[in-house]
């Protein structure tokens, strides 16, 4: 049994909107996806996908893409990122995927859940509150994803390690505190993954260990669309 994750899916087949077009490491992902996924995760493991799984605007725009990761290995956790349009209340994602026979698929909202001793909690996340051209309503948003993040953080107060993942980068390349950061580090946060970051992007993901916690983008182009790896348990 083991703890997978891979980020930023954007699967286009509810709609027509490939990635291709962002060059070359998109091509045929939707295809790599599956393979690299089929060939490294089994029935039994869990994978998290901390968002921005679909380009779907609307759920019932999302039906094949849920299709398409229905069919794949294990057990599967979803989180919002900043281009999952579709996603709606928690009771409505249930609702959709209990009356479409979807299996093994759930949310992670103002919730948590847990891989053996480890706790798995998150939010999506948002723009720094010092980034260039952040603007007061961009500033409330960080700050109430903050608040969701320790929402889900004391659900899994039991546990003493817990993984986060969020969707936005938690933290930007000079290192600088920011209240994502400080409510971590009041639980026993040992490693925060996230995506988001594409392209040239990439040049500015924090992959390190930074006051006890350490940090892995898993963006689909960053990693190649091959699902990494973050615990295995003999079971």
């Amino acid at each position: 049994m083991a703890l997978f994750t891979i980020g930023d899916l954007h699967l286009p087949l509810g709609i027509d909107k490939p990635m291709d077009i962002f060059g070359g490491k998109w091509t045929n992902y939707v295809e790599r996806i599956a393979d690299n996924w089929q060939t490294n995760v089994k029935n039994n493991d869990v994978v998290v996908i901390p968002g921005d799984f679909s380009w779907a605007t609307y759920l019932e725009q999302t039906y094949k893409d849920f299709e398409f990761l229905n069919k794949l290995n294990g057990t599967k956790i979803l989180l919002k990122g900043n281009h999952d349009y579709w996603w709606t209340t928690l009771n409505k994602l249930n609702k959709f995927i209990a009356e479409n026979g979807f299996e093994d698929i759930y949310f992670l909202h103002n919730n948590s859940y847990k891989y053996g001793g480890t706790a798995i909690c998150g939010t999506r996340g948002w723009m720094h509150p010092h980034w260039e051209n952040v603007t007061e309503d961009d500033i409330k948003i960080f700050n109430r994803e903050a608040a969701r993040l320790k929402i889900s953080l004391d659900s899994a107060r039991d546990y003493s390690e817990i993984y986060v993942f969020t969707h936005y980068p938690p933290m930007s390349l000079n290192l600088e505190e920011n209240d994502f950061v400080k409510t971590m580090r009041q639980y026993p946060v040992t490693k925060c993954v996230y995506g988001h970051l594409h392209s040239h992007s990439h040049r500015n993901a924090v992959n390190k260990t930074v006051g006890g916690i350490e940090y892995m983008l898993v963006s689909g182009d960053y990693i190649d669309f091959n699902p990494v790896k973050l615990i295995e348990e003999d079971r």
